[in-house]
């Protein structure tokens, strides 16, 4: 079994070499698609009369509230986002399929066909990602001094907002430097590895 993770790990590897540039793209076209997402929120927020235009308090906020606003939140969403998104990325995946060479389509087709093991699934276990950013929340909080503020005394965009604010200082912390040990591992490390 280990052997033939070896062996998807290499064809995979090799795969993710040779079609860099369409893997790049993807990246790039998801972090856009995410970044849209939240500007279509932002403008949501600022525009929308649920919420009274971000200035409602959250003791304002009720259940046909909340619903409504997550039904056209989402709807505004697929249609600015969404759609473009799902054009995007089925065109590009038409187009870089179409751009491949007979044999590298055979070679798709077949590992599509081969028979896998099945891995047993696992239940339960959320991973704490909640947990930790809730904790992180508050510390963000803490620090700033307004961690003893009435939830019904300010309006709700102001915690939205720090919501985002401490996912943008997460990413400053972890990411950042997750993402510079990888670019260097990968330089140090698995190129020379590959090759």
């Amino acid at each position: 079994m280990s052997n033939e993770l070896t062996s998807e790990e290499k064809f995979w590897g090799k795969k993710l070499k040779e079609h860099w540039k369409a893997l790049a793209i993807a990246i790039i076209g998801a972090v856009l698609a995410i970044i849209g997402a939240v500007l279509v929120l932002n403008v949501y927020i600022s525009t929308s009369d649920i919420g009274t235009q971000g200035t409602a308090t959250i003791d304002l906020w009720t259940l046909d509230w909340i619903v409504g606003f997550l039904i056209q939140y989402t709807g505004w969403t697929l249609l600015i986002v969404g759609v473009p998104s799902l054009l995007f990325f089925g065109l590009g995946g038409y187009l870089w399929y179409r751009g491949l060479s007979e044999e590298e389509k055979q070679e798709f087709k077949e590992r599509e066909k081969k028979d896998k093991p099945r891995r047993k699934e696992k239940y339960g276990g959320g991973g704490g990602g909640g947990f930790g950013m809730f904790f992180a929340y508050c510390i963000f909080h803490l620090l700033n001094g307004t961690n003893n503020i009435q939830f019904g005394s300010i309006s709700y965009r102001f915690w939205i907002d720090t919501w985002f604010s401490t996912l943008g200082w997460l990413f400053i912390f972890f990411g950042i430097p997750v993402i510079a040990i990888l670019i260097v591992v990968y330089f140090a490390y698995w190129r020379k590895k590959s090759e």
